[in-house]
């Protein structure tokens, strides 16, 4: 009995003492441990639809975390674009000397249209005026002899702005002559969709490299805007390039040459009675240049001035005239919308 009773009490201790104390701490941690792990993955594996739940949060985070520089970016450039192309084109349409005369008889300083659906004789019909049109300067394109002199390498480049047809012309002619090629990768900026789809006639054209505004200057320049970093401009452009865009990329540091493609030449008009006319429109500062040499004792009296551009509108400040309808104007990308505008304008009047 007594030694039952050792052996009892000894088998308690060692049995139920020992292992439940180390047994117990030894397994109590992993037991809740794997409490926790259990649940876990019962709930990262049990519920698909769940699962599915985190999957679209993460690409929604990622794409604000991208989309906030964008929008920081945007207001840096917008807000720079707006200081120059303010300057240049008013922000709501203005027109001097609204006197509400009548304006029967225009004369325009370009070419005829060739089509038949050009809006000048949209506007001609609708408010019965009598819409001439003769060209006061001609275009003479150089030659790629003098082009060279200017030493201006094309693979150095990356983008090029076209602003009218003639400058595509005479560019890719002089180009064709030197036997340059042109990177598949280059890129193209201009005014308009019409000079954008012309470039067909000389490149593969390609929408992904091909970028074009509404008509208006401002529209171009903020197309410009956002390829700045990393692009070297060429600006193909007549001995009168365009002061809006060469003053824009000043301002902004952007890099770019202009190549001289050809010159304006002043044509001989004494045959036109310019003191018949109600409005003149120019396009260029050598149309003015014509008016002058032709008739060097002009004088402008009631006789309406329109022209087209910066430095179209600043040549005819300088020789002192009064200009009554600057172009582009905010809405009115093209001289002939400004024209309609003019005459809704005066006829209020």
């Amino acid at each position: 009995m007594p030694t039952a009773k050792k052996k009892s009490v000894k088998a308690a201790p060692k049995k139920v003492a020992a292992p439940s104390k180390k047994t117990d701490s030894k397994k109590s941690a992993p037991v809740k441990v794997a409490a926790k792990a259990k649940p876990e993955v019962k709930k990262a594996s049990s519920p698909v639809t769940k699962s599915a739940k985190p999957s679209p949060k993460a690409p929604i985070a990622a794409p604000v975390a991208k989309v906030e520089p964008t929008i920081v970016r945007i207001p840096a450039a917008s807000s720079s674009k707006k200081k120059i192309p303010a300057a240049i084109i008013p922000s709501k349409p203005s027109f001097d000397g609204l006197d509400g005369k009548i304006v029967r008889n225009i004369l325009v300083t370009q070419p005829r249209p060739d089509n038949d659906k050009s809006p000048y004789f949209d506007i001609a019909r609708r408010f019965k005026l009598n819409i001439d049109f003769r060209p006061f300067f001609e275009i003479q394109g150089i030659t790629a002899k003098d082009f060279r002199r200017y030493r201006i390498q094309m693979h150095e480049h990356t983008a090029i702005i076209f602003t009218s047809r003639n400058a595509v012309d005479h560019f890719f002619r002089i180009i064709t002559e030197m036997k340059t090629p042109i990177s598949s990768e280059m890129k193209y900026f201009c005014t308009t969709e019409a000079i954008g789809l012309y470039l067909q006639k000389f490149i593969q054209y390609r929408k992904r490299k091909v970028f074009y505004g509404d008509g208006s200057m401002k529209d171009l320049l903020h197309l410009i805007s956002k390829h700045k970093d990393g692009e070297r401009y060429l600006l193909p452009c007549g001995d009168t390039p365009n002061a809006d865009i060469t003053n824009y990329l000043k301002a902004h540091n952007y890099e770019y040459i202009e190549a001289l493609c050809f010159r304006n030449t002043p044509c001989e008009i004494k045959d036109i009675k310019v003191e018949n006319y109600d409005l003149i429109v120019f396009f260029s500062p050598s149309g003015l240049e014509a008016l002058l040499q032709n008739f060097p004792k002009f004088k402008q009296k009631n006789i309406k001035f329109g022209a087209f551009g910066t430095a179209t509108c600043q040549a005819i400040k300088d020789q002192g005239f009064a200009l009554h309808l600057p172009g582009p104007q905010a809405g009115l990308p093209s001289m002939s919308s400004v024209i309609e505008a003019y005459m809704k304008e005066n006829k209020a009047k």
